[in-house]
This record gives C-alpha cells, sequence and structure tokens, in this order.
C-alpha cells in the first residue's frame, strides 16, 4: 500500500472505526542552490565530488562561506536539510590547511556521534584520523586517539567527566583545537542546556591557557532564539543562517485521537499507536513509532507483536524497539537491521529523533506530543527524508495539551518554534560547575568576574562551606578527586538519593525529586525491570525498592505552597498585574493515584505521611484583587489549569518541568495570586519565556478552552490527573472569563468558540 492510499482509507474510514480530528497535506518543496564564495582546496573539493555533491543548497553555501570567513556561525534550518555539510567542509579545509590542528564534535547522544564517525571518515582524505571518544570507547584504545586523532567525536557528557578534568592529558589536542561543533544546538535547554553552558567554559578556559582559541560552528533545528542561546552557551556572537532551502517531499500529517467517554479513553493511546506499528509495517512501509517514555516504548512494542501474529500479515521479528539503556552492540544491530530493511517497525523513545541515518523511513507515529514543537519537526522529520513524500500521525492523549494541539495542529504546523531556555546562572548548577572548574585550573576572581554576575558571588559561597579554599589569589578545589565524577549534566545537582533494589545500587534521584517519584508505593521502571518503593529515608538518603509484578504506574500528589523572596519585573496582564521573581516553593506529597500500565484512568488514590520539601526558583505570577466567592475560586483554579496546561508549549518544557500553586487571599499580599514556577531548583529560564509571552500564553489558554466543546470542563481541555484536589472547584465559564479580562487590550486576538 502506497502512503497516499493509506492518507485515503484514513480519510474515508478513519483509524480504528474512528474519524481523524485533522488531515493536513504539506506541498513538496524545490531546492534552491547556492554558491560559494571562497575557493576550496583540492582535497576538499575531492572529498565532496566522491560523496556525489555536485551542488550545494543556498544555506548550506551561506554557512560555509561564514565559517571559512573565521566567524562563529549558527545554522538553524530544519530536519533533513544537510547542516552536516556546514561544519565537515570547515573541518576539512582547517585540516588541509595546517596539519597538526584537531577539531572537537559535540553531540547530544552516542548514536547521533557514531552516524556522524561514519559519514566522517567516508569524507577525509587519507591520513586524518577521525574517532569516537565515550563511554562506549574501549580503555586501550584511548591514549591512542588522544594522541593521533585529528577529528575527535564525543557527547558534553564525556567532555565533562572524562576530558577536562584529564585535560594534562590532553595538553597537545587543545593546544591545536582549531574547531569545535555543536550539533543538534537545540538540545541543550533546562537543565541540561544549564550545564552544557558551563561545560563548556570549562572548555574555552583551557583552550585558552594552553594557547588557542578555537572556532564554534553549531547546527540546530528551527528555534526562535537561536542567537541568544549560542550566546547562553558559549559567550559569543555568531553568524546566523537560517534561510531553509532544501527539498522537501510532499508530507501527509494526521491527528487522531482516541475517542474521550465519561472523562476516560475508550482505547489506550499507546495501544493504538501499537496497531498503527504494526498496520503500516504489514502494509510494507517503514514505521518508527516515538512515545514519550522507556516504558512506553516497550508497550507499543509488545502490542504491535502481538497484533502482527494474530493478522498473520507480518512477522513479529520485523519489529522492533531503541531505546536509552541498551548495549552498544545491540543499538548498532538494530540501526543496522532498519537501515537495511530487515525491520520495517520501529518503537522508540526520543533516542532515535536526532538525526541518525537509518535509511528511506515512510511514516512516523507520535504516540504523545513530545514536549517541545522543535521536538516534534526533529521526530516528524524522520519520514520521508530527501525528497521522499512522508506520513505523520499523531496519536493524542487524554492530556488538554495533546487534544488542543489535535483540534489546533496550526500551532505546531504554523507557528514558529519556541527558544530555547536555559539558565547558566543557576546558582546550584553553577556551584557545582565551579567546583569542577577549580579543580582542573584555579579561578581567579577576574574572570570570575567575567564570567557572569553571580560566579564570584557563588564562588565566595562555596568558600564559606568548604568546597573551594581561597589562597594565593585564587579559589582552589581542595580535595583530589575530581567533582566532575559526581556530577549528573542531565539533572540539576544537589544531594542525591541512592536507589537501592536487593541492597545494590540501581540509580540516583535529586533529594528533592525524591518525595514525589521514590516514596512509599511509587513504582519505578529501570530498564525492563519493575520495582516499587517500599521505604524512602531523606536523612540517609536512600530509597529501598523491591521487584514489583504490579500492572501500575503511580503519580504523587503534592500540596504546594509559595513564598516572595525577590521581584525582578513587573508589566501589565489584561487590568492587572503580571510579576516575575524568586520564590521559595514548599511541596508536601501527601498521596498518590496508580493506574494501570496500559491505561488512562485513575484506579484509586492512597494517603502518605511524609515531611515537606522546599526549595528556591523563579516563578512568574499573576496578582489580582482579592477573590472571595465560591464561583471565583472556582474560576481561578480552573485558569490555573488553563494556563498550565499550555505553558509548556510557550515554554518549550516538558509538563512536569513547570508547576503552580494559586490563593484567593495571599497571606503576604491580601490579594489573589496564581503562580506558575520552574519545576526546578535555582530555574532554568522557563518562567522568564512565559512571562514575556504573557498575552500568546493568555490567548493559548483561552483557545484551549473555548474551542473545546465540553460545557464544565473534560479532560481535553480543563481537567488535569496533577490536580491535588482531584479537580473539584474548576468553573470553565469562569477562567474563560478571567481570560477574556486578561487579553483586553493584549493584541492578541479574540476568543474564538468551538462550533
Amino acid at each position: 500500500m502506497s502512503l497516499e492510499a493509506f492518507v485515503r482509507d484514513v480519510r474515508d474510514r478513519g483509524i480504528l472505526g474512528v474519524p481523524a480530528q485533522r488531515v493536513v497535506e504539506v506541498p513538496p518543496q524545490s531546492p534552491v542552490y547556492g554558491e560559494l564564495s571562497a575557493r576550496l582546496r583540492p582535497s576538499t573539493a575531492e572529498a565532496l565530488a566522491r560523496a556525489g555533491i555536485g551542488r550545494l543548497y543556498r544555506h548550506q553555501a551561506a554557512a560555509i562561506d561564514a565559517a571559512l570567513g573565521g566567524r562563529d556561525v549558527v545554522l538553524a534550518t530544519g530536519t533533513n536539510s544537510g547542516k552536516s555539510l556546514a561544519y565537515q567542509v570547515p573541518a576539512l579545509e582547517a585540516l588541509a590547511g595546517e596539519p597538526s590542528a584537531r577539531a572537537l564534535l559535540l553531540f547530544p547522544t552516542k548514536a547521533l556521534a557514531q552516524d556522524q564517525l561514519g559519514k566522517l571518515q567516508s569524507l577525509a582524505p587519507p591520513g586524518v584520523h577521525c574517532a569516537t571518544y565515550d563511554g562506549d570507547t574501549p580503555p586501550q584504545h584511548r591514549a591512542a586517539i588522544r594522541r593521533n586523532a585529528h577529528v575527535v567525536l564525543t557527547n558534553p557528557d564525556m567532555l565533562h567527566v572524562g576530558i577536562l578534568p584529564n585535560h594534562d592529558l590532553w595538553g597537545k589536542f587543545l593546544k591545536s583545537l582549531r574547531l569545535i561543533v555543536l550539533d543538534e544546538m537545540h538540545v541543550y535547554r533546562g537543565v541540561f542546556g544549564s550545564h552544557v553552558a558551563s561545560v563548556l567554559w570549562r572548555l574555552l578556559r583551557l583552550c585558552e591557557w594552553y594557547g588557542s582559541r578555537p572556532q564554534i560552528v553549531a547546527a540546530s533545528a528551527t528555534i526562535a532564539n537561536p542567537l541568544r542561546a549560542f550566546w547562553l552557551l558559549t559567550g559569543r556572537q555568531a553568524q546566523l543562517v537560517r534561510d531553509d532551502a532544501s527539498v522537501k517531499g510532499r508530507r501527509w500529517f494526521v491527528f487522531w485521537s482516541p475517542p474521550i467517554v465519561d472523562g476516560e479513553m475508550e482505547r489506550s493511546p499507546s495501544v493504538a499507536t501499537a496497531w498503527l506499528l504494526a498496520a503500516l509495517a504489514s502494509a510494507g512501509i517503514r514505521t518508527l513509532a516515538f512515545s514519550r517514555s522507556r516504558g512506553g516504548a516497550e508497550v507499543v512494542l509488545r502490542r504491535a507483536r502481538r497484533a502482527a501474529a494474530s493478522s498473520g500479515l507480518l512477522d513479529p521479528s520485523k519489529l522492533e524497539s531503541y531505546r536509552a539503556g541498551y548495549s552498544p552492540a545491540e543499538r548498532r544491530q538494530i540501526e543496522q537491521a532498519l537501515f537495511r530493511g530487515d525491520v520495517l517497525g520501529l518503537s522508540s523513545t526520543n533516542a532515535m529523533e536526532l538525526g541518525v541515518d537509518v535509511g528511506g523511513l515512510d511514516a512516523v507515529i507520535l504516540n504523545g506530543y513530545p514536549g517541545s514543537v522543535a521536538s516534534f519537526w526533529q521526530q516528524a522529520g524522520r519520514a520521508g527524508r530527501g525528497g521522499r513524500d512522508g506520513l505523520v500521525l499523531f496519536v493524542a492523549h487524554a492530556d488538554a495539551l495533546d487534544q488542543f494541539l489535535c483540534r489546533e495542529p496550526e500551532r505546531l504546523l504554523q507557528a514558529e518554534s519556541e527558544s530555547v531556555a536555559l539558565n547558566p546562572e543557576n546558582p546550584v548548577i553553577l556551584g557545582r560547575q565551579l567546583c569542577c572548574a577549580a579543580h582542573e585550573r584555579p579561578l581567579s576572581p577576574s574572570e570570575l568576574a567575567e564570567r557572569g554576575e553571580s560566579a564570584l558571588r557563588t564562588a565566595e559561597e562555596l568558600e564559606q562551606e568548604g568546597s573551594l579554599r581561597f589562597t594565593a589569589g585564587r579559589f582552589f578545589h581542595p580535595r583530589h578527586e575530581p567533582p566532575a565524577q559526581s556530577v549528573d549534566i542531565r539533572g540539576a545537582g544537589g544531594d542525591q538519593v541512592v536507589l537501592l533494589a536487593g541492597g545494590q545500587p540501581i540509580g540516583t534521584m535529586e533529594t528533592w525529586r525524591a518525595p514525589r517519584q521514590a516514596h512509599p508505593g511509587a513504582v519505578y521502571l529501570h530498564r525492563d525491570a519493575v520495582y516499587e518503593c517500599v521505604e524512602l529515608n531523606l536523612e540517609a538518603r536512600v530509597a529501598r525498592l523491591e521487584p514489583s509484578d504490579t500492572g501500575m504506574l503511580t503519580q504523587a500528589l503534592a500540596q504546594t505552597s509559595i513564598e516572595i523572596l525577590a521581584e525582578s519585573d513587573a508589566g501589565p496582564w489584561g487590568p492587572w498585574t503580571a510579576k516575575i521573581g524568586a520564590l521559595r516553593v514548599t511541596d508536601q506529597v501527601v498521596g498518590y493515584r496508580y493506574y494501570p500500565f496500559e491505561g488512562s484512568g485513575p484506579q484509586g488514590e492512597l494517603p502518605l505521611d511524609l515531611p515537606p520539601t522546599s526549595y528556591e526558583t523563579i516563578g512568574v505570577w499573576l496578582e489580582m484583587p482579592p477573590l472571595e466567592e465560591p464561583e471565583t475560586v472556582g474560576a481561578l483554579h480552573g485558569l490555573e489549569h488553563a494556563l498550565l496546561a499550555v505553558g509548556p508549549l510557550l515554554a518549550g518544557c516538558d509538563r512536569a518541568d513547570l508547576g503552580s500553586s494559586w490563593y484567593t487571599v495571599f497571606p503576604e499580599t491580601m490579594r489573589a495570586e496564581l503562580f506558575v514556577f520552574d519545576q526546578i531548583p535555582g530555574g532554568v529560564g522557563l518562567c522568564t519565556e512565559l512571562f514575556h509571552q504573557r498575552a500568546a500564553w493568555a490567548s493559548a489558554a483561552a483557545q484551549l478552552l473555548s474551542a473545546c466543546r465540553c460545557a464544565e470542563g473534560c479532560p481535553a481541555c480543563l481537567l488535569s490527573p496533577r490536580c491535588p484536589a482531584s479537580n473539584a472547584s474548576l468553573s470553565k465559564a469562569g477562567a474563560v472569563s478571567l481570560l477574556r479580562r486578561l487579553l483586553e487590550g493584549g493584541g492578541a486576538g479574540r476568543i474564538r468558540t468551538a462550533e
């Protein structure tokens, strides 16, 4: 069956007998080519000719010209637009012009680095040695790579923990380093991006120490703030190239949701995704299904294999899964099987999202909104690479944001990608990174002042607590062991709770997060195993787990209280006031709900008695006159749900990264207050984005409610499984009324209502 025939069948008969909400066809795009102003060296020109690259897209030529002119460059174009050439060509030119030159290429995943290694090796002339250096690199090969590799491909994690703490072994490489590449720059957001900014600062200060100043070339998906993101990550200004002139095939986008009846979905989205994966693969359509979690990806694979076996139309072994936690050999085996066509359907987490070349995929299924517009396009872009046609199926969950996007796909298809939010000044992250930097080379007060407003103050606080020592005009790390070993750059940092199963550690979790995710009764998934937490000891920082055969997942219920520490900015929001500043958030987990592993609705609720935990963060809040009448209480509660539902769409984050609270009369101000905050100690810039986009934020929330046909609120618009009050005292009409007031004079447009 062809893609066009499948789409026609969806239009006529729906999916599993249910009509699609929307089917959107995007026409193909013809390529626009450009010419290089610079003349390439013969070895580089020959390498491109061997690879069959006779012409460059206009954006490729512009980016390469800028890089060969010595400028730092950001190329921000769509998936499969040939961004790799923007750094491959400058790397080849640098190596051809200076045989001792070195290049360091950073990728967010091992799989992507491995994939790019093969492409670089095919382009590199004889005598140029390229190698990956990451956690999968055999120890016996590492010394030779440090000595001989002209191009090293790695990830920020290995740079942080394996290269920078051992920079004395890399001195020759760093002295000769001429080019740093940041591929998939849009991934460096939130906590991860805030850490990576400091890791890059540590790298650049060591390069300066060894006498080099490497050029930086970054490649990114389309984001709203590529130059600011580059500056936050590197401290440098860059030349931007963002006009995507690559060829695009025709693409169909199908937005579909299982029916919601009495507040619950009639069919699990994961089961529907599995059926679609099996059906498409059975028709010879090579398909990749993305799920939000490892457990979700495994559920989809099991269900899809079961569907294939029962239909008799497809060998179940033609379906596979792919996610973090697999061994390097397993990952390579699956990638090659998919590339060869031995696997026709793959169930994956976002581990397959980033640019790994797996050949010609025809269709992509998104099992729920992936968390950001950039991720949506990265995943969608895996279908129909080059000029081939592609199909994208969006399967919505019983979640207000998923349902909103299913009804309003233009929010994804026509809107500019959101900004990347990160905060290199996050005090928790910065403190741990300064300890790492001081271990590598003592820190002077002058370079700390250049690093940022809070760096010197943070170093002085670390010196007072004994984590750093100030002597001879420098801050030293007082211990021999490198602190990088204990700093997870994909977590916020701070004290860790060790997760023990059978007395053996199987993972760690930040202490502030543990009451929500490792409370007694919490279900914890680790690779293919399911565990239940039987004890959480915050004083000893230990959680004890036992294997479980439960078919349930859990979700903590927390009551949140807020203390305003400082106000940094304020502005009008409709007739009222919006403010942003520092908050102290105190959470107390009071219970948890449990859900079927493959279902959608909660099956019950159990109480908990845990001590409160507090952390400081950044938040935005709406200040209004006191509200006392019962109907206005429901309106404020509904407004909180609506703003929190669409907030991730504008902030570019996961739902779990934002928290909220509301007061009809806030004790500190004696006014009504609604708070939304970064649910990460220190904050990472999410609420800063929301504060500056508050008109668009209110407009999106208003459309979420008004476009839904329900009268009093439902899971598709207002009800939230995260609500600690079990969605009591909610007024949809009241929330819509408050949103209309917020949009008064805001220029955000009128509120449409469902027909």
